[in-house]
């Protein structure tokens, strides 16, 4: 299988190349499309990412083709060819393999583990399949490369620690609270982190969500759109004896929560743990708040920590994952090689075989009064004798296709036999 992905991505080229590259749903369904009508590729797909722009093709002549489509991705972008051709990787048939299956499992990801890139890359194979720019060979590939991402996922934790800040929140909130199905949330000001945090949260099932910002008009807009209710500033105190979770950001120069407060409150809480996630700088949340019985509090340094912490469980993780990668793509690779070689070792076993039984049937003919035990030990014999010698060309076969060098091979055992003659 002539299969070559080539691209950039965040490993190799910044982002104002990867965004001029960059190429939108419809406008990728035109570029596969022209590209193949110019025949240089049998078949193609483009992965077009905020991280990557790669094209999965399968050509003859892979370094022609590659140089063709790039030419004609740039033409429609705009874009001189000459300045991304030098920021181009390349890899070819079991490299290929490897990269297409490190990509769909998050392994080549910016952050390692992250999700989105599966769905990304099923886009963009779905996309191709409707352009009818996806053949026998793209289709196996990415069916299996979809195959071992959930075998990553399934059988290492690359994906289960949290390594963002809005994800960390929710991992300490898990571990204070037995679940969070009906826990409520009050969301302290309107920053962004703390916002992904709240929807963080609410997938989990945490609800009913209160926002109480300065601004009221910001507290209404933001209390829309997580389905949630705003809260006057000055109420503060009273939401807080009411809510479980505690999100704030609100870029205040001092605390906006003392221990005094939450000391006010505890009362009407009744033993109720009540958690603080602190994400502004300067903190909203006074840290002698931590001395308080039932209260726990976490700033940004913790919610830091944490993250720093999951990164390095998730390397951990990531050599697993790669090992299992590394054993996939030999057998992918093996295989696709075995698929190769079939047609020949086919062919070389129905010509011995029309020989075999060609000499059996003139050897029985000679004897006429043979028993029936007799003919069958002439056919198990010619049989054993047929499978004997089949044994070392198909053997040859199949290693010089696993080690990607089936062609020198394929082309002696037809001459040497006679395959394809009449």
């Amino acid at each position: 299988m002539p299969l070559f992905v080539a691209g950039l991505s965040h490993r190799n080229a910044p982002v104002a190349l990867r965004e001029q590259l960059a190429v939108d749903e419809d406008k990728l369904r035109e570029l596969l499309r022209d590209i193949g009508a110019t025949g240089v590729v049998r078949e193609a797909l483009i992965l077009s990412t905020c991280n990557r722009v790669e094209v999965y093709a399968v050509a003859d002549v892979p370094g022609e083709a590659r140089t063709a489509t790039f030419r004609r991705l740039c033409h429609h972008r705009g874009v001189g060819p000459d300045s991304v051709e030098t920021a181009l990787y390349t890899y070819v048939d079991g490299e290929a393999v490897r990269h297409a299956f490190r990509v769909a499992s998050s392994l080549d990801s910016m952050m390692i583990g992250e999700p989105q890139i599966l769905g990304q890359v099923k886009d963009a194979f779905a996309l191709a399949q409707s352009c009818e720019t996806v053949g026998p060979a793209l289709h196996t590939l990415f069916t299996q490369a979809f195959a071992v991402a959930k075998k990553v996922r399934t059988e290492t934790e690359i994906a289960r620690h949290a390594v963002s800040v809005s994800f960390a929140a929710v991992e300490l909130a898990k571990k204070i609270f037995a679940g969070l199905d009906g826990k409520a949330v009050l969301l302290v000001g309107a920053g962004k982190m703390s916002e992904l945090a709240a929807r963080h949260l609410i997938e989990q099932g945490a609800f009913p969500l209160y926002v109480a910002n300065r601004t009221w008009a910001r507290a209404q807009e933001l209390a829309r759109a997580l389905s949630g209710t705003a809260v006057p500033f000055d109420e503060l105190t009273t939401a807080l004896a009411a809510v479980d979770i505690v999100i704030t950001s609100t870029g205040a120069p001092a605390p906006v929560i003392t221990r005094e407060t939450v000391d006010r409150v505890l009362p009407a809480r009744r033993g109720r743990p009540l958690f603080f996630i602190d994400i502004a700088v300067p903190r909203d949340v006074e840290e002698a708040v931590d001395m308080l019985d039932g209260v726990y509090r976490y700033d940004i340094d913790d919610l830091k920590q944490v993250v720093d912490a999951n990164i390095r469980e998730r390397g951990r993780e990531a050599h697993r994952a790669e090992a299992l990668v590394e054993r996939e793509v030999a057998k992918f690779v093996a295989r696709l090689g075995d698929v190769e070689v079939i047609p020949t070792i086919v062919s070389l076993r129905e010509r011995l075989e029309a020989i075999r039984a060609g000499e059996v049937k003139r050897t029985l003919a000679r004897l006429p009064g043979a028993t029936l035990e007799t003919r069958e030990a002439i056919e198990a014999l010619s049989s054993a004798i047929v499978n004997k010698i089949l044994h070392a060309p198909i053997t040859k076969l199949r290693e010089s296709s696993r080690a990607g060098s089936p062609r020198s091979w394929l082309e002696l055992v037809h001459e040497l036999f006679g395959l394809g003659r009449k």
